[in-house]
């Protein structure tokens, strides 16, 4: 058994799980601040009932999230002590940042909305969604911060074999940061608005009662969803540019990728520096599913007199096209960080020499471990989703009013 191989597997299985958690996360709160804005405004009370059916679905998958995101630090900590001891200083600074400064405030925020109904105004109950929100996309970006210093390392210099942050405003414009910023949250946009249509869609092929309630979150979804797939496009394209000045060697080879192998193979010694396959793989396939969600745009002249309900097989697209984007989420991920391998932090740090050095037989340990803890989590987050929006937007806990009958029933009595 390979440690190298186990861990690399363990940081793909953790990162690209929390991943799924995270564009939900962020495409959903985006929704529920223009659909509670819409209410506060409106007063209707239709869009009062969407965002408690909406947010109910949203704190399940924050809740869960979290404990992902906890999960994939401990084996970020643990197996990856190289990358902690070499370049800690540059990269644990916007890390750092999102944990403090993001992360804190956006749970705190959401405590506070979770349980300020009918407790504060509404306008400061949407001030803390709002809060909420601009937070999360906070987080993102520390995060994309951070990762795009290992696509590119900047600002820092090496003193007695450790790396040191020397300008912090190279990380802010980091060529290979604007860009994969913008793809990412338009890709959480798109998982947002899909999710929102196939619920949607699936309610209305029940014919649920509540047609208005879910023709109206049919209408937010899809066209979010076809907005965000021409955004996902427009920054996975224009990514190519800056991103192959940098990285010579993630879109195959040339004269300047092969110039830039022949420099690492004086300074570190022969070795494959050609990314894997399953980068340029994972590439394609993501591509392809991008350019087919534009069909998204095909379906928005059916809104038109409800033609996309009336004549129904709309619907089961757009249900049975759930997982799409999804998968391409998880295949753009691979096509960012598999293609800068066989590096850490591109040109600076091999992967071979960041791994801490553990035994195989524990790597492996933990590998299952928490490939298990993960994966039960991911089930039950999914478990849980998938029976909250099949009831309906009846009548949601979340937002309940105090002294609701469903709050004043006894507790089951135990033998």
């Amino acid at each position: 058994m390979d440690t190298l191989l186990l861990a690399r597997l363990q940081f793909a299985t953790t990162t690209s799980i929390h991943f799924l958690f995270v564009v939900v996360t962020l495409g959903l709160v985006t929704l529920l601040v223009g659909i509670q804005t819409a209410w506060v405004v409106t007063g209707n009370p239709k869009y009062e009932r969407l965002t408690r059916f909406w947010g109910q679905l949203y704190v399940i998958n924050y809740v869960l999230g979290i404990a992902t995101g906890i999960v994939m630090e401990f084996q970020f900590g643990l197996n990856w002590s190289g990358l902690s001891r070499y370049v800690g200083n540059v990269f644990g600074a916007p890390l750092a940042i999102e944990t403090l400064v993001a992360f804190f405030l956006e749970s705190t925020f959401l405590g506070m909305w979770i349980f300020g109904w009918h407790r504060l105004r509404r306008g400061v109950h949407l001030a803390l969604l709002w809060g909420v929100a601009l937070t999360a996309y906070a987080s993102a970006f520390w995060i994309m911060v951070a990762n795009s210093w290992l696509q590119n390392p900047v600002g820092y210099e090496v003193r007695d074999g450790i790396a040191h942050l020397t300008d912090f405003p190279a990380l802010l414009t980091n060529p290979s940061l604007g860009m994969a910023f913008g793809h990412v949250v338009s890709a959480a946009l798109l998982v947002g608005g899909m999710l929102m249509a196939a619920v949607s869609a699936y309610h209305l092929i029940r014919r649920t009662p509540d047609f208005a309630l879910f023709r109206a979150s049919l209408r937010i979804g899809l066209v979010t969803a076809a907005l965000a797939i021409t955004l996902v496009q427009g920054f996975g394209f224009a990514q190519f540019g800056p991103v192959g000045a940098v990285q010579p060697t993630k879109f195959g080879s040339g004269a300047d990728a092969d110039a830039l192998i022949a420099e690492w193979t004086a300074r570190f010694g022969p070795g494959d520096y050609t990314p894997p396959v399953l980068a340029n793989v994972g590439l394609g396939f993501m591509i392809l599913i991008g350019l087919g969600l534009g069909a998204l745009w095909l379906l928005l002249p059916l809104l038109w007199r409800d033609w996309v309900i009336r004549l129904r097989f709309p619907l089961w697209l757009l249900l049975l096209g759930l997982p799409l984007p999804f998968v391409a989420v998880i295949l753009g991920w691979i096509a960012r960080e598999v293609g800068r391998q066989p590096w850490v932090a591109y040109g600076l740090l091999p992967v071979d020499q960041a791994v801490s050095p553990v035994a195989a037989p524990v790597m492996l340990a933990s590998l299952i471990g928490f490939s298990l803890l993960l994966g039960t989590l991911a089930v039950t987050n999914w478990t849980l989703i998938a029976r909250h929006a099949a009831r309906g937007a009846d009548d949601p806990a979340l937002g309940r009013p105090p002294g609701h009958p469903a709050d004043l029933r006894p507790e089951p009595a135990f033998a």
